[in-house]
């Protein structure tokens, strides 16, 4: 009697642990699934972001082959035109400007002319509305005093278009340098949201990094019109899942994006708190009805419209949380709404 009754617990604790198996592998094709589907959403502005700085590129490559042309035509006629004191301003007034050479705003660059066309003509200079165009492209806006030989020079323009064309050169390869960068950037944060943990094992990890990689990969829905403001910590390690994790931060990130509409500020703070760290993500959007925040973290309940959300994004993502000993709480107001994930520190707490 008491064998049969071993093995019926037997049979049902081995039905129990298949059941738990399915169970986990469905949750996990879940987030897997989730996952692929906000990468689906994100190809478009990927592609935008990547073909930025390819774009820049591009016409920097273009711009350093005709300013190599031009510049390599030119030289030979320096020790014809300038004497030695006056090739000493000359590269002078060069390294002046590369260190001050900085993009502006066509508003900005008409206040500087305006400054700058005022000052040169006090100085008799002839043509010096065109001069003080040829200088604000150079990178000169101003104190132009200790180059008044070069600028009362007979052969100014010349001089001016051969600086502007070696300054081009540098300022070519810097923007080249940086949109390398910045494609790497974008590249680095997709693979990190895209990897998926074959060992399944936790391993230390700084939660910064995610979130950093979240905002990476919606850095063209942000940049615009949204101002994000960090007040990070500092935090130690914890042993986590990284690449849930910044599912996590993914979603928390999209919907506060999609909660402002494009527009507003964004804040993540990530602080310590009594054995745990603390990431708390708020948003100056409309705000969650009172009514609908208890049900906000049921599957497939969404407040966005038809066709935006798959009602999956949250309640996946305190799943992750739980697993990591971890939890998720939602407050919400009119023009605040802020999520709040506590995460151990201590990896005895998370085993």
């Amino acid at each position: 009697m008491f064998w049969w009754f071993n093995r019926q617990l037997w049979l049902k604790n081995r039905i129990l642990n298949a059941t738990m198996n399915d169970l986990e592998q469905t949750q996990n094709q879940l987030i897997d699934q989730e996952k692929m589907a906000a990468l689906g959403q994100l190809v478009a502005s990927v592609a935008h972001e990547i073909n930025t700085p390819l774009g820049a590129i591009k016409t920097s490559a273009s711009n350093i082959s005709k300013a190599v042309t031009e510049s390599l035509a030119e030289l030979p006629q320096l020790n014809q035109y300038l004497d030695e004191s006056e090739q000493k301003l000359f590269f002078s007034l060069m390294k002046n400007a590369i260190n001050n050479y900085s993009p502006m705003l066509s508003s900005e660059k008409r206040a500087l002319k305006r400054k700058l066309t005022k000052e040169l003509k006090e100085y008799e200079i002839e043509n010096y509305r065109k001069i003080a165009d040829l200088l604000i492209d150079i990178g000169i806006y101003e104190e132009v005093s200790p180059f008044l030989p070069l600028l009362q020079h007979s052969q100014v323009n010349w001089i001016l278009q051969l600086l502007y064309n070696l300054t081009r050169l540098v300022n070519n390869n810097l923007t080249t340098i940086t949109s390398v960068e910045r494609a790497s950037k974008i590249v680095f944060a997709l693979k990190n949201y895209a990897r998926q943990d074959i060992i399944g094992e936790k391993e230390l990890a700084n939660i910064t990094d995610g979130i950093e990689t979240a905002l990476e990969i919606y850095h063209n829905q942000i940049k615009h019109d949204i101002k994000v403001i960090r007040e990070y910590q500092a935090i130690p390690q914890i042993w986590c899942y990284p690449d849930e994790l910044i599912q996590v931060w993914t979603n928390l990130i999209h919907n506060a994006i999609q909660a402002m509409e494009q527009q507003g500020t964004l804040i993540i703070v990530i602080e310590p708190d009594n054995g745990m760290v603390k990431v708390q993500i708020t948003d100056s959007g409309c705000g969650i009805p009172l009514e609908l925040q208890d049900k906000i973290l049921t599957p497939f309940f969404t407040t966005k419209p038809m066709g935006e959300g798959s009602g999956l994004g949250l309640h996946i993502s305190e799943k992750i949380i739980t697993k990591h000993q971890g939890d998720l709480a939602l407050t919400s107001q009119p023009g605040k709404t802020t999520i709040t994930v506590r995460l151990p520190i201590d990896p005895t707490e998370i085993n």
